[in-house]
């Protein structure tokens, strides 16, 4: 079989088209392979943050469903850095600048977007739907229906928090920069993700975000289902949101933000319907690291002896453009 190792904004994973399979996975085949596949220690060449499947389409309004499939084996409803890798793979298949890819919540808009640099491709990507409700993002908080911008006791006695589904569950915090490099994001999010709390049962991928200047900010995220990562697509979104809310007098809706993470900067952009909801573009890098071929049956016990490796020339174009800003 054969995989690409991409990334956006060093977020990383393999496309796996189930067009390049030898056979068709099972579920727990698919779950298998990701946890062989994605291991930091024993995987493929290092490893990853997880799978983005590919697969054909609800219908003809898409080009293509994705699927993202985490390190654990665990699958999340949506990756914005993730998307964007597969809207460029879709978009070379099929000769495209602007399409809709099918995800497990919603059809979302992706286009190609201008390059940020020689060689570092860059498309821009639809990140909702977007919701505050604790139903939505399966929050249990006595007497709350939603989060926003307040103290949780048993978190932190100074910390405010915010949570927003856009649609996987996210909770954000603003911070100094103490705060930021500090151990309190691990060891929040640690006991947030530890299946046992009661407020995030299935868990929540948090974020701590510190104002740079207007905006511009830095967001550091601990993902559900990986920990600690070099950037959250859908986390910068979010975190551009409750920004765009908390600093209104200083921002406006449609104000393109520039958002850092520990590999690298994306651009945001938050929307308003006419029905008064929320929607983000995420314009990022979609990197190509390599092409991979397998054998199938190998790769899902964990063995990649054989695997071949064929290297492009875009990581070292990225990290040109990171060693810019």
């Amino acid at each position: 079989m054969k995989m690409i190792k991409v990334h956006g904004s060093g977020n990383d994973f393999f496309i796996l088209d189930e067009k390049q399979l030898d056979k068709s996975l099972s579920e727990e085949e698919l779950k298998q392979l990701a946890r062989h596949v994605c291991d930091r220690r024993n995987g493929l060449h290092g490893g990853s943050d997880g799978i983005l499947y590919v697969t054909k389409g609800h219908d003809d309004s898409v080009v293509g469903k994705m699927r993202v499939i985490n390190a654990d084996g665990s699958e999340a409803s949506m990756c914005g850095n993730g998307i964007r890798t597969v809207a460029r793979y879709l978009s070379e298949q099929n000769n495209l600048t602007d399409f809709k890819i099918e995800t497990m919540y919603a059809d979302l808009e992706v286009k190609k977007a201008k390059d940020f640099a020689p060689n570092v491709v860059a498309f821009d990507a639809e990140i909702s739907p977007v919701s505050f409700a604790a139903n939505d993002l399966k929050m249990h908080i006595d007497g709350k229906t939603k989060l926003f911008d307040e103290v949780v006791p048993e978190l932190s006695k100074t910390l405010k928090f915010s949570a927003v589904a856009v649609p996987n569950p996210h909770m954000i915090t603003f911070v100094n920069h103490e705060e930021l490099i500090g151990p309190e994001l691990g060891r929040i999010a640690t006991y947030l993700n530890n299946g046992k709390n009661p407020i995030f049962p299935d868990g929540v991928n948090v974020s701590f975000v510190e104002v740079l200047a207007n905006n511009n900010i830095f967001v550091r995220t601990f993902e559900r289902g990986v920990g600690f990562t070099n950037a959250c697509g859908t986390a910068m979104s979010a975190s551009s949101l409750i920004y765009s809310l908390l600093y209104a007098r200083h921002t406006n809706l449609e104000d393109l933000i520039a958002v850092h993470n520990p590999g690298g900067m994306v651009n945001t952009k938050v929307h308003q319907r006419e029905n008064k909801s929320y929607w983000m573009s995420l314009i990022g890098n979609a990197t190509f690291v390599a092409e991979v071929e397998l054998e199938q049956e190998k790769a899902l016990t964990g063995d990649f002896t054989d695997a071949k490796w064929i290297a492009t020339a875009e990581q070292s174009a990225y990290e040109d453009f990171v060693g810019s800003l």
